[in-house]
């Protein structure tokens, strides 16, 4: 495992940093492939994804987690759209007209702007459980605003948290969720661990401020 340092004020809570805000160490493309430096880059202190001609692959930490909290802050503009996956049951690489993509299979915390089409379901608007569960409050910020995030993974739960209100939790087990995995994903019901994975959808989104805590 590739080990960042860690500053006191992380530590003290435990708190491991997941981008050191300068390179791409403990980040690859998310089939297993070289960090993707066409459709990603390190700027400003974030993580961007580069809309463009070179398709939208997604990226993933190189490391795996069980159970976990993990926080990020994050930005989108008019019409963004992204989202963070975990528990995830397997990834797809292929090339289309938009060029090559790669893309995690696996729960995703929706990222997106609200006013959107894609964001007309409410159980697709910001910190749902994308498809599956809408969130029960919607503290959002505006497009061009930075948002600050959580999901918390422990045993057979999970929450989904947005600018320090949690919006969602659920059972891994949940019927609903299982028939969407089963639909969507073609892989296992219930993953125990798995890598986390940051999506490139086409349009631009910064993230920052990664860092993870493990729970027992």
């Amino acid at each position: 495992m590739l080990l960042l340092a860690v500053p006191l004020c992380l530590a003290a809570q435990n708190w491991q940093p997941l981008f050191d805000g300068k390179t791409a160490n403990g980040w690859i493309e998310v089939t297993g492939q070289l960090f993707p430096t066409d459709t990603w880059r390190t700027e400003d202190g974030c993580l961007r994804a580069i809309p463009g001609e070179h398709g939208h692959q997604d990226i993933r930490t190189v490391a795996t987690y069980r159970w976990y909290e993990f926080e990020f802050s994050w930005r989108i503009l008019k019409d963004g759209n992204s989202g963070v996956k975990y528990l995830v049951q397997n990834t797809d690489r292929w090339t289309n007209a938009q060029g090559l993509q790669a893309r995690a299979r696996g729960p995703e915390y929706q990222l997106v702007d609200d006013a959107s089409d894609d964001a007309q379901e409410r159980a697709r608007v910001t910190g749902s459980l994308y498809s599956v569960f809408p969130p029960t409050t919607h503290p959002a910020h505006a497009p061009g605003e930075w948002n600050q995030s959580r999901i918390v993974v422990r045993r057979d739960s999970v929450e989904h948290w947005l600018n320090g209100q949690r919006v969602l939790s659920y059972r891994r087990d949940d019927p609903k969720v299982i028939e969407l995995l089963r639909l969507h994903r073609k892989g296992p019901d219930i993953v125990d661990s798995s890598f986390i994975s940051l999506q490139n959808h086409g349009t631009p989104v910064w993230f920052r401020d990664l860092k993870i805590r493990i729970l027992e």
